[in-house]
């Protein structure tokens, strides 16, 4: 897939051939979820927002975000969008008007001929903009989507990023329509898995992206079944913040400084204090086990 910053854009001819220009969906699209799918189907391109318009406009309120940039483009191009256009949004690009984004983004450089968006799309500065105000331009056709519900609840990113705060990256995974997955640098520990048997990699997560609430989770680390703990380890007393560690199965190698990739498939248990170590390795290999079932039911 194409990926291409706004300033860089070669604009696509609306006039002559039928059918020329961008068909186009827009939108932030944090996590690609079941919602923003039906507004993307069908679109070649997609015009998102890179950082969070949020980050910017209310730096207060700026959420976890639920994707990298490129996971984002990952998993667009998984549906088949030929086109990512990034906005690189700024202060003076949230300054515009909502009238001079549809004349100088959506005709003047996408050369839009249709557009989708979601029913609580806003644009513009204040968000003064809305589906209404792009219905009513006739350079373009614009396709509104109503929120989706599953469930009798509505799919948002928000819902999503509180279900992983919840542990249950299963129903997430459900709404997201793919495997909620984080990635981080291997760092060095204090070595306490390997004391115990089952050697970890060790991921201090960003402050900046959703992680799954403390526990323990059966996961993919690169491809690998891992058994993978979050928490503060209150078995014991580490003086550590909260960590990612990582129980790569039938693995033997070192990873220290390699960009680890974790695909969480289901949650095993929540965090809890043992009364022994030996206890904890108990159980620990009763997480292995399930791990290594659910990795093998998951194909």
């Amino acid at each position: 897939m194409k990926i291409t910053r706004l300033p860089d854009l070669e604009r696509a001819p609306r006039d002559g051939a039928q059918g020329a220009g961008r068909s186009v969906a827009v939108g932030t699209f944090d996590g690609v979820h079941l919602g923003h799918r039906k507004v993307i189907a069908g679109a070649d391109s997609v015009l998102t927002f890179e950082p969070h318009p949020v980050s910017v406009v209310a730096p207060q309120h700026t959420p976890k975000l639920l994707t990298t940039l490129e996971r984002k483009a990952e998993l667009l191009a998984e549906l088949g969008v030929g086109e990512l256009i990034v906005i690189p949004f700024d202060g003076d690009f949230a300054a515009r008007s909502a009238a001079d984004f549809i004349d100088d983004v959506l005709v003047g450089a996408l050369g839009a001929r249709q557009v989708a968006i979601g029913e609580n799309f806003r644009f513009g500065h204040r968000a003064q903009g809305d589906p209404a105000l792009l219905a009513a331009d006739g350079r373009f056709e614009t396709i509104v989507h109503p929120l989706l519900e599953v469930d009798g609840e509505i799919v948002s990113s928000s819902h999503i990023r509180g279900l992983l705060g919840a542990g249950d990256v299963s129903e997430a995974n459900r709404l997201l329509g793919s495997v909620f997955q984080l990635a981080g640098p291997v760092a060095h520990g204090d070595e306490r898995g390997r004391e115990l048997g089952f050697p970890t990699a060790n991921i201090v997560p960003s402050e900046d992206f959703a992680c799954p609430g403390h526990g323990v989770y059966a996961c993919l680390a690169d491809g690998r079944p891992a058994a993978v703990s979050i928490g503060v380890r209150p078995t014991f007393k580490t003086g550590r913040g909260e960590l990612i560690e990582a129980y790569l199965l039938d693995f033997d190698g070192d990873l220290y400084d390699r960009t680890l990739t974790l695909q969480f498939l289901e949650r095993l248990r929540g965090e809890r204090r043992f009364d022994s170590a030996e206890a904890l390795v108990e159980q620990m290999h009763r997480d292995v086990q399930r791990t290594r079932e659910i990795a093998a039911a998951a194909g």
